[in-house]
């Protein structure tokens, strides 16, 4: 007598919950997701084989370029309106609500502070055309902006955060080392000897590699 097979059902998977969950995740992604403007000037780091990592927060960023060109960059919107408003008056210029908002919005700027109000008022293709030809933050002798904005930048990060500043240096690979060389000196002069330096990782060597 022939044996009677069971009639199989092959297992079948809702992939409904999935494709729900999905498109939650991605609406979540959507609207909590804040993309950065994009910066003044982008530089090409060095590499090195340090793995140590920058502070997350609480920074002031000096980007040095291969043209010499000093911007500077403050990641606190408190802060760098803060910071504005001191430089601004002391050197007798004043700001509108408006471009102060601007301001705090940008991630670094490379401007004296007499033109900044300029350029504060052109739209964001306007100064992304521009940004090429900016001349970049004072740091001569005579005129040292830059020390003005890491001063009273740092002021202002304890006043409002009751945190000081984290300093870190990006230079680009091609930067002049003289240029390097004198913005630390110019920081160091006033006390300032704690600062990052920031680099590319690169692959540290594997010990025995090559034998």
């Amino acid at each position: 007598m022939p044996k009677v097979k069971p009639h199989r059902t092959s297992p079948s998977l809702d992939m409904t919950p999935m494709v729900d969950l999905a498109f939650l995740l991605v609406t979540f992604f959507m609207l909590t997701t804040q993309f950065r403007p994009d910066e003044a000037v982008v530089v090409d780091t060095p590499s090195s084989t340090s793995d140590l990592v920058a502070p997350e927060s609480d920074i002031l960023t000096l980007t040095i370029d291969k043209n010499k060109r000093v911007f500077v960059g403050i990641d606190k919107q408190p802060t760098k309106a803060a910071a504005l408003q001191a430089i601004a008056a002391r050197h007798g210029i004043s700001f509108t609500p408006t471009q102060i908002k601007q301001f705090s919005l940008m991630p670094n700027f490379g401007v004296p502070i007499e033109q900044l109000g300029s350029y504060l008022d052109k739209d964001t293709e306007q100064r992304k055309a521009l940004n090429k030809g900016l001349p970049g933050v004072p740091y001569d002798s005579l005129n040292n902006q830059m020390i003005d904005w890491v001063l009273e930048a740092r002021k202002a990060n304890i006043q409002n955060f009751k945190k000081p500043l984290y300093m870190v240096i990006k230079g680009d690979a091609g930067a002049d080392v003289p240029t390097v060389q004198k913005v630390i000196k110019e920081l160091q002069e006033k006390n300032i000897n704690r600062f990052n330096l920031v680099t590319s990782l690169e692959m540290k060597p594997v010990a025995g590699a090559g034998k």
